[in-house]
């Protein structure tokens, strides 16, 4: 990707990063506005993957509508890893077997889940979309999800070693 671009997916993904990671906060706020924030990113991300994927005005009618479903999908995952973030952060400075066993397991079906929501949409968008530019999407998915991955790993500690 142009540096533009690469800039671009930094914006959107740590702006979904502090959306993620700081469910209290948006608590603070009126619901409005935490509609506006959620709409700007959403539509940056989209304008990324406009500005990527080239697409015909026959591929684009027919592909937007696939991708505002499974971005709709996608979000209620990364609904549910924010939930995991807050309940390690939770957990953190009194972590038994117990709950990192339930932290664990709550991220490896959140990993399943995204497997299987991919693997569910490639069909679908096989269906609007040329086999090079279905590849090229989830090409540019895959990388907004590995910076997204990356920004949480180096923020989040290691779990302390047990005593």
């Amino acid at each position: 990707m142009e540096k533009k671009n690469r800039v671009a997916l930094i914006v959107v993904v740590l702006t979904a990063l502090m959306i993620a990671a700081a469910p209290a906060r948006a608590q603070d706020k009126p619901e409005d506005d935490m509609q506006i924030v959620l709409e700007k990113i959403r539509a940056d991300k989209k304008l990324l993957v406009a500005e990527n994927m080239q697409l015909t005005e026959a591929e684009a009618k027919a592909f937007w509508p696939v991708y505002e479903r499974y971005q709709n999908e996608l979000f209620l995952l990364r609904v549910r890893t924010a939930t995991l973030i807050k309940n390690y952060a939770d957990s953190y400075e009194k972590m038994t077997n117990g709950s990192a066993k339930k932290l664990l397991d709550e991220y490896m079906t959140i990993e399943t889940l995204g497997l299987k929501l991919r693997q569910t949409y490639l069909s679908k968008f096989r269906k609007v979309l040329p086999q090079v530019k279905t590849a090229r999407y989830y090409q540019i998915e895959n990388k907004i999800q590995a910076a997204l991955t990356y920004e949480l790993a180096r923020n989040i500690p290691l779990m302390k070693a047990a005593k």
